[in-house]
């Protein structure tokens, strides 16, 4: 039996796509065995384990780009770590590594390299990482979602891919949705997201928003499990077109599926999805990575940015109603970020893990 195995976490952004491999590949080989290596705290096991995968942790540090004591100590962790992936790969003998960043991936990868393991590294964000670039010394293929990022890496083993997308998410139904989140008028929807953690700057600026949305859309808000719930608890006691979650597992679709606008942060799997599905998006990036991703998008158009450092709900009611008040804006939109980002064919995906794999069927 083939074992693949997927590692990524701390956030959601490198773990999406990868799940959309997995069930691509799950989908065309029944068989295959998959586990995922994450972090002990992180947002991801709950929805890896909802996808039927075995989830484990690992030890790893993070490597700070500025002058912090933590290095130190994170040497140390990295260094057990490594001996943790050594011992993970003597025990469970995969036949693939694959990763889209984040730190816990950086010790097993270099650890596989020591047992002749293929790997793949899938680079999402504009600003290449950190951890990414550290496994691209040992990746037998490199795919990267934006065709500028194509020459950062060794041409010879790099493969312009797009952004995988779980096929899960275009099987929403808007009928489905109005009774799931209890949705009994025919005003247009909000959709937003704060992040896998939570964004504490997106909750407030869109509590402070709701007032003035009254009788001009519903809004569905997915706050985050890692925040605090009073100030969304108390807004959804005063309006009755809020409608509050931490979290959304399958019912993400349906959500997708009746959102005619989405608020979300800059990661690249959740602007991936957002594409996937043509919705019209406003994007509010946290200061970082996110912010280049973001600029890159809303310099073709294809969404808007709104910078937290400088806006409030205020602002944010603002431009709702003005996208929510032009259909052709909201089209325009959506199509332009769908050429930008397209999404990968399953087919493609299961094509390049059977590559690697050296598997002919």
């Amino acid at each position: 039996m083939v074992k693949i195995v997927f590692s990524g976490g701390g956030t959601l952004g490198p773990v999406t796509p990868l799940l959309a491999v997995a069930q691509a590949y799950r989908e065309k080989y029944p068989e295959t065995e998959f586990v995922w290596v994450g972090t002990a705290n992180g947002p991801e096991k709950e929805l890896v384990e909802k996808n039927n995968i075995k989830f484990v942790t690992l030890t790893s540090g993070k490597w700070r780009r500025y002058f912090s004591l933590w290095n130190i100590f994170d040497i140390f962790r990295f260094a057990f770590g490594f001996l943790e992936a050594i011992v993970f790969i003597i025990r469970e003998k995969p036949a693939l590594l694959i990763s889209a960043g984040g730190y816990v991936s950086v010790p097993l990868h270099w650890a596989g390299t020591m047992f002749g393991i293929p790997q793949w590294i899938h680079q999402q964000d504009f600003q290449v990482g950190l951890a990414n670039q550290l496994m691209s010394k040992t990746a037998k293929l490199i795919t990267v979602a934006l065709k500028k990022n194509f020459s950062v890496f060794n041409i010879k083993k790099t493969v312009w891919l797009g952004n995988p997308v779980r096929s899960e998410l275009f099987k929403g139904d808007k009928n489905r949705a109005k009774q799931k989140f209890g949705i009994k008028s025919n005003l247009p929807v909000v959709l937003a997201m704060g992040g896998g953690t939570g964004s504490l700057k997106v909750n407030q600026m869109l509590v402070e928003s709701i007032q003035h949305l009254k009788g001009f859309c519903e809004i569905i808000h997915l706050s985050g499990k890692e925040r605090p719930q009073e100030l969304v608890d108390h807004a959804g006691k005063y309006f009755d077109h809020y409608h509050h979650y931490q979290f959304l597992n399958e019912e993400m679709s349906d959500a997708y599926a009746i959102a005619d606008l989405v608020i979300s942060r800059g990661g690249f799997g959740s602007i991936s999805e957002i594409a996937a599905l043509k919705k019209p998006a406003i994007l509010i990036p946290k200061p970082g990575h996110q912010f280049d991703n973001v600029q890159f998008i809303a310099d073709d158009h294809a969404a808007i940015f709104i910078d937290e450092r400088v806006s409030d709900g205020l602002y944010l009611a603002k431009i709702i109603k003005e996208l929510l008040n032009s259909d052709i804006e909201r089209r325009q939109m959506a199509n332009k970020l769908n050429a930008l980002m397209p999404p990968t064919a399953d087919q493609t995906m299961v094509d390049i893990v059977n590559k690697l794999l050296k598997r002919n069927i």
